[in-house]
């Protein structure tokens, strides 16, 4: 066995020992295997109140509005606050469609999780669509983002401290 000296110049590349696929450059095929792929949608014609029902009864913030399957766009609670009981509307006569969030910003599952931070910051938006060849596939919150890239951030301190100490693999 050879006795290499882990602190060497050639020998410290910390980064080459880090999994890719847990980091900021993690595709969003990868954060939709980990959680529940069930996306949940409304059409433009329902109320808000049903909007805000399957919203309860999912434990959901969002829902994806679809029209003959198609993404047009998304409803979410903070609409809901903002566009019906800041304003004094009934959420029971007022539909999606008057109070929807649109275009809906869409990602694919090839995007990462640091172009989806940049989308959802640049928009002020906490959900994603993903669409592939125009299906929806899933959905990514800024929770999901938050949650990958905090297992990215303990998966590397654990390899600096391997690489600290002088244990991590040569």
């Amino acid at each position: 066995m050879e006795n290499v000296n882990p602190h060497s110049r050639e020998h410290d590349d910390i980064g080459s020992y880090l999994r890719a696929q847990e980091c900021a450059e993690a595709k969003v095929r990868t954060l939709l295997e980990r959680k529940n792929a069930e996306v949940f949608t409304i059409t433009q014609s329902r109320s808000v109140f049903e909007a805000l029902e399957a919203m309860s009864e999912h434990g959901i913030g969002a829902l994806v509005v679809v029209e003959e399957g198609r993404v047009v766009g998304m409803i979410s609670e903070r609409d809901y606050a903002r566009k019906v009981i800041l304003i004094g509307r009934s959420s029971r006569e007022t539909t999606v469609r008057e109070i929807m969030s649109w275009p809906a910003r869409t990602v694919t599952p090839e995007q990462t999780v640091a172009e989806c931070m940049a989308l959802m910051t640049e928009r002020r938006i906490r959900h994603l669509p993903v669409l592939e060849a125009g299906r929806l596939v899933g959905i990514v919150s800024l929770g999901d983002l938050v949650k990958s890239i905090i297992a990215d951030q303990g998966h590397r301190i654990e390899q600096y401290e391997k690489y600290i100490s002088g244990s991590y693999p040569t």
